[in-house]
């Protein structure tokens, strides 16, 4: 079973919160959570990954946080993800993520 995600959006950002299991289940959610925004171009917009609802994250969660990286720019995008849970940043941590994203 996977989780669930919910999305807030203002002017500067879109806060995406992931609830539960984080995984291939969740890819097309996962997408339409952010495509409206870099289909739109993205530039200038600020993605914030919440994962203090997520209780779990494998391989292919980390692959779609970098699909989301490229899609939004790449080097420029501005992504940060917020509240992972200690496990959870370890398994970040350990793909050297925080090279990638900023984690806090």
């Amino acid at each position: 079973m996977s989780g669930t995600i919910t999305v807030t959006r203002d002017n500067a950002q879109t806060v995406i919160s992931i609830k539960g299991r984080f995984n291939f289940e969740m890819h097309s959610q996962f997408r339409t959570a952010y495509q409206v925004e870099v289909d739109g171009g993205g530039a200038n917009r600020k993605f914030v990954i919440d994962l203090a609802g997520a209780e779990y994250i494998d391989s292919s969660a980390l692959g779609m946080l970098l699909l989301l990286r490229e899609e939004a720019g790449a080097n420029e995008a501005d992504i940060e993800i917020v509240n992972a849970q200690p496990d959870i940043r370890k398994i970040l941590e350990t793909a050297n993520f925080q090279r990638l994203f900023k984690i806090t």
